[in-house]
């Protein structure tokens, strides 16, 4: 049976300086899956404007499916103004409220994580009291759950974070991240200790860390895996966390050994960056071939 996977959550512009693109993280998830040839859906709602039209004509540019994209006629499409300062840490000030922070139940949504093979979701989602309402509802049906933690401030609160860490049986955080959660529970540790630490209490399946240009860390039943990072010469960082989410699960999805998912998906991560914008195109090729040439690099 052909894989699913419904991605739940924003869809927005990124303001840049001198231009602006379309981004949110399950959007960039769900395109970079489509990437790899895989049934990727997303679910979000845009606003009945000239921002909101021209989002639907990229994701459907991107093959992704429209059905589950609500349209709303009282607020505005989503956007979110970057700032690049940091080329290896990009900043956001997230416009509130807009139409993704309204995405209501409805039957489709329903069916559809339903019949999901995973359901990849994030805390900005958790903002609104109604589309966190939604989440929660979709969260009871869907049969395995990816939480891409994803804490950007000050749109996130504890209760809530740890309310979707329970609902998890994968999650995905960077470095920044995993300590702040670790120092909810007392004296930070190192990055082992803390990923076993948040593991343990949410009792997940998976957890996986990003860590920059240093890799990536799984941990599971099985044990602590870890990956180092590819030099590479970064045009920005938009997106590289969420390629590497994609390719993540791409390649888990497959029953690959974990140190050659980690591989595969840090090796995505950091094509990404080195491309403007938060979703190139590229495929597993090509993914294969830049591992190819940056392990000759390193070697």
């Amino acid at each position: 049976m052909t894989p699913i996977i419904t991605c739940f959550g924003e869809v927005l512009w990124d303001v840049l300086p001198t231009s602006r693109q379309p981004g949110g993280a399950p959007m960039n998830v769900a395109a970079d899956l489509r990437n790899f040839g895989l049934n990727a859906q997303l679910i979000s709602r845009v606003g009945s404007d000239d921002l909101g039209q021209e989002l639907l004509d990229f994701l459907a540019a991107k093959q992704l499916p429209l059905d589950l994209i609500q349209t709303g006629q009282t607020h505005l499409t989503g956007i979110a103004k970057a700032n690049l300062s940091d080329t290896h840490e990009v900043t956001y000030k997230i416009v509130q409220p807009v139409a993704w922070d309204y995405i209501s139940m409805d039957s489709l949504l329903l069916s559809a994580v339903e019949k999901s093979t995973l359901f990849v979701y994030g805390s900005l989602a958790a903002r609104s009291p109604q589309t966190l309402e939604t989440l929660l509802a979709l969260l009871e049906v869907a049969p395995r759950t990816v939480f891409d933690v994803n804490l950007r401030a000050p749109h996130y609160q504890r209760a809530s974070v740890e309310q979707l860490l329970r609902q998890a049986d994968i999650a995905k955080l960077n470095e920044h991240e995993l300590s702040e959660l670790a120092t909810w529970y007392g004296p930070e540790p190192d990055v082992q200790s803390a990923m076993y630490q948040i593991r343990e209490r949410y009792q997940l399946d998976l957890l996986c860390v990003t860590l920059g240009e240093k890799g990536a860390a799984l941990l599971d039943k099985t044990g602590f895996y870890q990956q180092p990072g590819f030099a590479v010469e970064v045009e920005d960082t938009i997106g590289s966390g969420d390629a590497f989410l994609a390719a993540f699960l791409y390649k888990l999805l497959q029953g690959e050994a974990h140190p050659k998912t980690l591989e595969f998906a840090c090796a995505t991560g950091a094509y990404v960056a080195t491309q403007r914008g938060a979703t190139p195109a590229f495929s597993e090729a090509m993914i294969h071939a830049f591992l190819k040439k940056v392990s000759l690099t390193i070697n």
